[in-house]
């Protein structure tokens, strides 16, 4: 258990640095009006990638953390800390991968880079808001 706590709270700093460097990357080209590029593929489609690992390894925590098995649903709700980690923390973060996700398969619909940038930056800077917004802060430092 400890182990994979390790894991999930290593593995979410790259999350956080590759999810930062792609919605500025994006958001940069876009008001830039760059040509989208392989690298600019490679960096959104890392992204995606760390960000659905990072839901994985969440998961498999979340399953075996056992939260709802000490306590009550009611319980669990009624607890500020445990109802953030339990339940507010998983399905912010979900949300966030379902974003990403939508962004880069609507990124690779467009034909050219503005609007391809723009799915992106779009997409990707909601999400880093609310990965920003739900990182347990207080067990990071």
């Amino acid at each position: 258990m400890n182990t994979m706590q390790f894991i999930h709270s290593g593995w979410a700093y790259v999350v956080l640095l590759v999810l930062v460097l792609a919605t500025f990357n994006a958001l940069f080209k876009f008001f830039g009006n760059k040509e989208f590029s392989p690298s600019d593929f490679r960096i959104s489609l890392f992204a995606l990638i760390t960000m659905h690992l990072q839901l994985l390894i969440g998961l498999i925590l979340w399953f075996t953390k056992g939260y709802f098995d000490e306590m009550s649903v009611g319980e669990v709700m009624k607890n500020d800390a445990v109802r953030k980690l339990a339940v507010e923390h998983p399905t912010t973060m979900i949300i966030a991968v379902a974003l990403v996700t939508i962004g880069y398969s609507k990124h690779k619909k467009k034909l050219v880079s503005k609007p391809k940038f723009k799915m992106l930056a779009i997409f990707y800077s909601i999400a880093l808001a609310l990965v920003l917004y739900m990182i347990p802060w207080n067990l990071w430092f």
